[in-house]
């Protein structure tokens, strides 16, 4: 483990903690305090987060400063009703909202039910929060206002813009160290604003590199594939020596972010921004332990440490997104016209062990002592948006939005999977691409989508109002795919021999938002909503199985695996929001109940085990979400939140995991394996907790004359996760778990020394899996296990980070 340097701790904290100067304070005449009133334009029009009529939160960069926010992670765990499963930066983090999920591991293949944005326009990136404004995060559906993708909400994260008329900066560096790894991280940034042409015409640039140096040692990766021995004798110190790496904090992530923003004020009324975004993200391994996930018999079950994984190749991925934006906001006297356009583009390329995989679908593999298989996975995507809308101006009592969208979306993959020395061991000559290419596929999708939207809004009284809302929107989807096993059918001497399968889908509807607040005397507003959200159908990229299949490997889609339908969520929800005691106390709650119907789930295909898409039948999610913050005194301000989630399925879902086929199985062995594998009316969803807390503590006291120190404790916490629908197909209850954060901050004007720590007491816990207990040979049914090597090691969990120390230096200037 690493340490700070011991001077450079003492120094934060004696700094921090400073006797106060008591005479300096007593003589100050101290302003009454109150809680802040955050602005937001999630509905499309500028208030508060107090007078808005729906579920919104929103932090804003000063919070996010006290709270050392830094990611959408830490985002979510003061967002009561969101969850977002730490899965590490190399698979990214699930976004679920009130427990509306199918899926809580693997490498997802739908789209996810929150719809994330930077400022206007929809893009899904893991954005280090830097030079950010505010974020704004939006719980229920959003389809009329925001279309596809918002079955639970919509997050969007808003860049600080230009200013028009002074120059400013900031500087800002981190350093920490985290439990378990063996040397520090860092972050260091830079912010720059300029007028060009006073008050007309500015730029705002900004660069950022954060560096996570890991903590998850991979210990057991082999020196060759193909040539070294995955699992030697384990006992014999110089033959692992021989044919293993012992690769100490191999999930370390490097993120560099840089921004450029030119705005121009053309006039009084038309007021332009540019905006080009790049982040790229690159990353060692996954986060995946197999701590306490081998199965007993397995040669490494009692030598795994809980920070540990066994995989017997690295699993790195890079990545790098692109945005161009141009926002046109035009000031039209009866109502703003906004444009909002934007050109995206994210390449991915990875690496993941396979080798379990293989074994799974035929064990001969494992007659090759030095069976190693790997993927190299590549994806490609460019995206087209453009939204213009107009929004209605003035104290009328008619007041409107209407508003037209397009989309289109082009991606394409290559996913390969080599077993190295395998042909040589088999004495083959093949006539291939590649040496030891195993299976490729191919896909090139196109989806388009276009809507007419609007909201119009009516005011009966000053207190009491509704709105009405509408999006009627179509789709296309055309997926073309080809996959083929070269080494099992003969070889692959030219791309140009793959055939492909054309998969179309296209669907049209529209979705209803209906919303009705009254404001009281006393300030409290109360509203009832019922909104609709939708998530686009597609292909699954898989050519159809033939008619008789071979004996051996082949990976293909039945007739119901081509495809998966469009699914749709309805959301009733009754909500208050209230001010007390001169803004010094905020109250606000919410009940809901939302139908999910056809819901998309991640499954894998009968032949092959390749992950899809496919569609699971109907569930309800029903509960209740509570946020709270009060200002105590001067010094003392304590904030909490509660949520509450029922969701489960509303109807069977036969053969959710797998089928049992009449010839396979017995009719005996098929009523009793069946039911374990079908979904069932009330059986819970997974990946999320059905109860979740935080409680917030902060302090505030002027210090050395005319410094600030602010003190903040935080506490969050989550009942267990499910895994697995109901539990079944080898699901498992994950254990609810607390995570604790204290940080000290000392500023002034323009500098600010914080000090943090992160997981305050070390809790090492579970967050999800990979794959699930038959892997590890510990299926329900001992009869479904299949002849697997022991040395199976594919299944395990992704766990949280371990505690966190670090000191974070800001400095800005203003000219």
């Amino acid at each position: 483990m690493s340490k700070l340097h011991p001077s450079l701790v003492a120094l934060a904290v004696s700094s921090s903690f400073f006797v106060v100067n008591q005479s300096h304070a007593e003589e100050r005449k101290i302003q009454e305090k109150s809680i802040e009133r955050i602005q937001v334009t999630a509905t499309r029009r500028a208030g508060t987060v107090q007078e808005a009529p729906l579920n919104i939160t929103a932090v804003d960069s000063d919070v996010m400063s006290d709270q050392n926010i830094g990611d959408l992670e830490d985002v979510a765990r003061w967002v009561p009703g969101l969850t977002m499963t730490e899965q590490g930066g190399r698979e990214g983090s699930p976004i679920i909202v009130r427990g509306l999920n199918t899926n809580s591991s693997e490498r997802a293949s739908d789209s996810g039910t929150v719809a994330t944005y930077l400022g206007e326009i929809p893009i899904n990136v893991d954005l280090r929060l830097t030079d950010i404004e505010r974020v704004e995060v939006l719980i229920g559906p959003q389809g009329t206002l925001y279309g596809a993708g918002t079955l639970g909400g919509a997050i969007r994260t808003m860049l600080k813009a230009p200013v028009l008329d002074i120059i400013e900066g900031k500087l800002s560096g981190d350093v920490f160290s985290i439990n378990e790894s063996d040397s520090n991280g860092h972050e260091i940034g830079a912010v720059f604003n300029m007028p060009i042409v006073m008050d007309e015409l500015a730029v705002r640039a900004s660069i950022n590199r954060y560096h996570n140096p890991g903590f998850m040692d991979y210990s057991y990766v082999v020196k060759q594939p193909g040539v070294s021995n995955p699992d030697p004798d384990w006992s014999n110190a110089e033959d692992v020596k021989a044919n293993i790496n012992a690769m100490a904090d191999a999930n370390d992530e490097t993120i560099t972010t840089t921004r450029v923003s030119l705005r121009w004020l053309v006039n009084e009324n038309i007021d332009t921004t540019l905006n080009y975004f790049h982040q790229k993200q690159e990353n060692g391994a996954n986060s995946i332990s197999q701590y306490q996930s081998l199965g007993a018999q397995h040669p490494l079950a009692d030598s795994i440490k809980p920070y540990e994984s066994a995989y017997r190749v690295l699993e790195p991925n890079e990545q790098e997104d692109d945005l161009l934006s141009l926002e046109i906001n035009a000031d039209l006297e009866f109502a703003d016209l906004v444009s909002a356009s934007g050109w995206s583009s994210k390449e991915q390329q990875g690496q993941r062990d396979q080798t379990d995989l293989l074994y799974d679908i035929w064990p001969g593999y494992a007659d090759f002592p030095s069976f190693t298989a790997l993927t190299k996975d590549t994806t490609d995507q460019d995206t087209f948006t453009q939204e213009i809308r107009l929004v209605s101006k003035g104290d009328d009592a008619l007041n409107w939005i209407a508003g037209v969208y397009y989309s289109k979306q082009e991606i394409s993959s290559d996913d390969r999977e080599y077993t190295p020395g395998l042909t040589e061991f088999w004495g083959d000559e093949i006539n291939n691409i590649e040496q030891d290419l195993e299976y490729i596929a191919l896909t090139n999708a196109t989806s388009k989508e276009s809507a007419l939207f609007g909201e119009v809004g009516y005011a009966f009284s000053e207190d009491f109002n509704i709105t009405v809302g509408a999006r009627f929107y179509r789709y296309d989807v055309n997926t073309k795919s080809a996959a083929e096993t070269p080494l099992y059918s003969g070889g692959l001497p030219s791309l140009e021999q793959i055939s492909f399968e054309q998969v179309s889908a296209k669907d049209n509807g529209s979705l209803f938002k209906f919303n009705a607040n009254y404001t009281w005397q006393d300030g409290l507003l109360t509203y009832f909503t019922v909104s609709e959200g939708f998530r686009l159908g597609g292909g699954n990229g898989l050519e159809s199985c033939p008619e008789t299949l071979p004996e051996q490997q082949i990976i293909c889609a039945l007739p119901h695996e081509l495809s998966y339908r469009p699914d749709t969520t309805t959301n009733y929800e009754l909500g208050l929001k209230s001010t007390w005691l001169n803004n010094k106390l905020h109250f606000n709650a919410a009940l809901f109940s939302v139908d999910w119907e056809d819901a998309q789930i991640s499954s894998v295909t009968v032949n092959g085990q390749e992950i899809i898409t496919s569609n699971a039948g109907s569930a309800n999610s029903t509960g209740i979400e509570l946020s709270t913050r009060a200002i105590l005194s001067d010094h003392w301000t304590v904030y909490a939140t509660y949520s509450y989630a029922k969701a489960q399925l509303t109807d069977d879902a036969p053969a959710l995991f797998a089928v049992f086929k009449e010839g396979d199985y017995s009719a005996e062995e098929i009523a009793l394996y069946q039911p374990y594998y079908d979904g069932t009316d009330g059986d819970r969803l997974p990946g999320a907790p059905k109860q979740q807390f935080s409680f917030g503590l902060s302090y505030e006291q002027e210090v050395f004359d005319d410094k600030m120190l602010n003190v903040n404790y935080g506490v969050t916490a989550q009942s267990d996760v499910y895994t697995k629908v109901g539990l079944k197909a080898d699901g498992e209850e994950l254990p609810g778990f607390a995570l604790s954060n204290l940080s000290a901050k000392l500023s002034s004007e323009q500098w600010a020394v914080t000090l943090y720590v992160d997981n305050l007491f070390d809790k090492f816990t579970f967050t999800s899996v990979r794959r699930d207990k038959s892997w590890a040979g510990e299926a329900k049914f001992a009869a479904l296990n299949k002849a697997l090597p022991e040395q199976q090691r594919v299944y395990g969990h992704y766990v949280t980070a371990p505690r966190t120390i670090g000191l974070k230096l800001d400095y800005q200037f203003e000219l």
